[in-house]
């Protein structure tokens, strides 16, 4: 063993000889069948170019014989390119990028050249160019637009531009399995990173929008998020969609948190005016530019038992764009039954009301309707009475007072009916001093300004006092001088008339409503007409035609109360008197939960009696357009 060992060490060329003589016996073989793919390859590409039409045409000459040793690097070359490409295909290939299959693939390299049949060209373009199928994902779905394409991009070329088919020898390709697909087309995606499902849980009406949409589309109007909302949304920052979907999923409401009611009683709550629920917030919510409106009719009924057929032309006119927050309506000499005429008040106003509160004092009444939304912030209701007679039995002559407060605004709204007679200006002077010292208001409600009133004149503790009613001043002139006035008068101007009103003058000196405005007034004198006509007085007493029913006010703060409309109602006449009826704006103030609220109080029998008539009213007139659209006439001849 030693001595052949060393004979091989010993003999260094002989070793040699026999390794290189391996070598080049197996480089030989291989370059033999290199040079005859080669040139089966290259003879099948010309074919292929030229349709084998032309076979007698000269060949290129062969590619020179590679040396051993380039030989041997360049098939390691090749070998380790195709373990390169195998390893990183999956990376580099665009077309298997956002694929769901990619662990269902197989590697499947192109056979090698021993495998193709290239007697026959159309067996290699078979193995050539289908090795990988088009699936359902290459026949341009919206899905996968990349995949619009096959293996190789040399299918699109002309036959002179596609390379070489030996160079399919390192390329690889992988079988991939057909991706799950709808039948029919995929909808367009929209132009949003929210997605259907998404959409869908938080769609939101169009009438429920954000206070911020709304600000943004009205800018004049101020609105703003009650506390729960605003300290939402701060948290939320910019992400509303949950705020949009919460309110459109429970109610139109802002979502209240449970918090905010674990901390607000909403009747002994916060003192200040911010975060109560009569507060700031709460005020700006309901009211954007802190203005009510107020709708005040009074009328002499003259005690009439038949009350008009239809009293929208009283409280509801058709020159009125909108309705009013509030109705106040004062009688004298009101009809013998007093909830007759309440209940046909209220079927004339609707389910849209609920009547506040209603007081009487003999034949005078005193109702006050509010929109039921606004009741809630309404406080507790309280009311009192005088009589201006000597004898406290005949309540024909007096007052009716009604007071509240609204967030944070006190009102009191007075109807009388003063002393009658043309000359008795001072018993009716006489009539209001009265009234202004014995009307015991406020009992129970905390008055707003302390410091502003005073004990002997009702109308100074309270932030806005509206009085109206059946005064009886008259107009100091005889009867044929003022309808001589009344017929000289051009369009609205009743300067002349008022120049000898006992009111305005008495007001002028300041010997009765001290503090009080009236707008100007525009129309003609509201008394005294004949039943059912537009005819002043032509009985035997011939009374001169004047302004006794009246509406004033009162503020204390200057522009608190500013006049709509001041004008009477001339189609009802089932009375002498015609009713005078003015529309307010009203400033309203924050008020504080020391106020105590009236939780929502009101009349629920007179409620539904006044709905029940207004169905009713509704079916017979209906029935009667039905048979009267039916009905026909007959004739014999």
């Amino acid at each position: 063993m030693e001595s052949s060992l060393h004979q091989f060490f010993e003999a260094p060329g002989q070793g040699d000889s026999v390794v290189n003589e391996s070598r080049s016996r197996k480089n030989s073989l291989i370059d033999a069948k290199f040079c005859k793919e080669h040139h089966d390859a290259h003879k099948l590409t010309v074919n292929n170019a030229e349709g084998e039409s032309n076979q007698f045409q000269p060949r290129p000459p062969l590619l020179p014989r590679l040396s051993k040793f380039s030989k041997s690097k360049s098939i390691e070359k090749v070998v380790r390119i195709r373990k390169l490409r195998n390893s990183q295909e999956s990376l580099s290939d665009p077309a298997e990028t956002g694929s769901s299959t990619d662990s269902l693939k197989e590697d499947q390299t192109i056979p090698g050249p021993g495998e193709f049949d290239f007697s026959d060209p159309s067996t290699v373009r078979k193995q050539d160019f289908n090795v990988r199928p088009l699936s359902a994902a290459t026949s341009g779905s919206p899905v996968f637009p990349d995949r619009g394409r096959s293996f190789s991009d040399d299918e699109r070329r002309p036959h002179s531009q596609q390379s070489d088919p030996t160079d399919l020898r390192m390329a690889s390709t992988k079988v991939r399995l057909s991706p799950l697909l709808p039948t029919g087309p995929l909808p367009a995606l929209e132009k949003t990173f929210v997605s259907a499902p998404l959409r869908t849980a938080n769609r939101i009406d169009k009438d429920c929008l954000d206070y911020t949409v709304l600000s943004r589309e009205k800018r004049t109007e101020r609105l703003h998020r009650n506390l729960s909302d605003s300290r939402l949304l701060e948290k939320m920052g910019s992400d509303s969609t949950s705020v949009n979907s919460l309110r459109s999923n429970c109610s139109m409401l802002s979502p209240i948190r449970p918090q905010d009611v674990r901390n607000r009683s909403f009747l002994e709550g916060s003192v200040m005016g911010s975060g109560a629920l009569l507060g700031a917030e709460e005020l700006d919510r309901y009211f954007p530019d802190r203005r009510l409106s107020i709708y005040i009719a009074t009328w002499n009924m003259q005690g009439e038992k038949g009350l008009p057929a239809n009293l929208d032309d009283l409280l509801l006119p058709t020159d009125s764009e909108f309705a009013q927050d509030f109705y106040v309506i004062g009688v004298q000499e009101g009809c013998p039954d007093r909830r007759e005429w309440e209940v046909r008040l209220q079927e004339t106003l609707g389910p849209y009301y609920v009547m506040l509160y209603s007081a009487s004092h003999g034949v005078l009444y005193l109702t006050v309707f509010v929109r039921r939304d606004l009741i809630w912030f309404c406080s507790e209701v309280e009311h009192a009475t005088v009589t201006t007679r000597i004898i406290s039995q005949i309540k024909t002559k007096g007052a009716v007072g009604i007071a509240f407060t609204l967030f944070g605004t006190s009102f009191l709204f007075i109807t009388s009916h003063f002393t009658s007679g043309d000359a008795k200006v001072y018993e009716r002077i006489l009539d209001y001093n009265k009234i202004i010292e014995a009307l015991a208001l406020p009992k129970g409600l905390p008055d707003t300004n302390p410091y502003r009133s005073t004990a002997s004149d009702v109308t100074t503790r309270f932030d806005q006092v509206f009085w109206f009613g059946d005064f009886n001043f008259r107009l100091n002139k005889d009867r044929v001088d003022v309808q001589n006035i009344m017929n000289c008068t051009v369009g609205n101007d009743m300067s002349r008339l008022m120049e000898h009103d006992q009111l305005s003058k008495e007001m002028k000196e300041g010997s009765i409503f001290k503090g009080f405005q009236e707008a100007p007034i525009h129309f003609f004198p509201t008394y005294k007409f004949d039943i059912g006509c537009d005819i002043y007085d032509t009985t035997s007493k011939q009374r001169t035609p004047s302004y006794t029913d009246r509406i004033l006010f009162r503020n204390r703060q200057v522009g608190d109360i500013k006049v709509v409309k001041y004008t009477s109602c001339s189609s009802i006449k089932t009375s002498d008197h015609r009713p005078v009826i003015c529309v307010f704006r009203v400033k309203l103030r924050p008020g504080r939960d020391t106020i105590p609220l009236g939780a929502g109080f009101f009349d629920r029998g007179l409620y539904l009696e006044g709905i029940r008539r207004r169905i009713t009213r509704e079916l017979k007139m209906r029935e009667a357009a039905k048979n009267q659209s039916n009905s026909a006439i007959c004739t014999i001849s």
